[in-house]
């Protein structure tokens, strides 16, 4: 069958790494102009099938977290620490087997929070936590941490704008919105799909109530 644009890989249904950690069932990888997710997106992490077999690792693996409602774009990079061994405080960078595990550095597990979106051919480096509801724009270079909410964009990543003033972010994680039931989500969803906060913290009162 033949890929399309409308057409999109849910993350929970196709992921088999087992260093890479998926919340919640509705986040997605928009795959019709790559292989999977795990084949062109996520890069040199430890546990795909290949380096199962291969070897085991020398050092512990980092890990990759994805949050629920997360939205990848097609073609998108998220760089893992599994070849870090190119040390820049030595006087040569290359990376000799017999020096391969004094050479590795770690970055940290990557994290990637509930409701971002990570727009088309975008990279982000080892370590990086992108908040809650943060968007990274096209062909962005994430270096460093992105705040929630945050727009960032260009190659290093800087941050835009922000998509709330800050007393409405700051509303919205006090909400935990992304910790709600599938249920309570489901019912509520005219007031997320929205832009009134009060709106929506009054509807998650009421439905507590009920």
């Amino acid at each position: 069958m033949q890929k399309h644009w409308s057409q999109v890989e849910l993350l929970h249904e196709t992921v088999s790494n087992p260093n890479i950690h998926v919340r919640g069932t509705h986040s997605y990888y928009s795959d019709a102009w790559s292989g999977s997710f795990e084949q062109s997106v996520v890069r040199y992490l430890y546990g795909d099938e290949y380096s199962r077999n291969a070897w085991t690792s020398q050092w512990p693996v980092d890990q990759l977290h994805i949050g629920d409602y997360v939205c990848i774009g097609a073609e998108a990079v998220i760089l893992m620490g599994g070849n870090h061994t190119h040390r820049m405080d030595w006087f040569s960078l290359y990376p000799f087997v017999d020096k391969i595990t004094d050479a590795y550095v770690g970055k940290g597990d990557t994290h990637i929070h509930d409701g971002a979106w990570i727009g088309m051919r975008a990279m982000i480096m080892p370590g990086v936590v992108v908040g809650e509801g943060a968007v990274i724009a096209s062909g962005a270079m994430v270096t460093k941490n992105v705040a929630p909410y945050t727009i960032v964009a260009g190659n290093p990543a800087v941050p835009v704008r922000k998509r709330f003033d800050e007393e409405t972010i700051e509303r919205l994680l006090a909400l935990k919105l992304y910790e709600w039931s599938e249920e309570k989500f489901t019912a509520l969803r005219e007031a997320i799909c929205a832009e009134d906060i009060v709106a929506l913290e009054q509807a998650s009162k009421d439905w507590d109530q009920t």
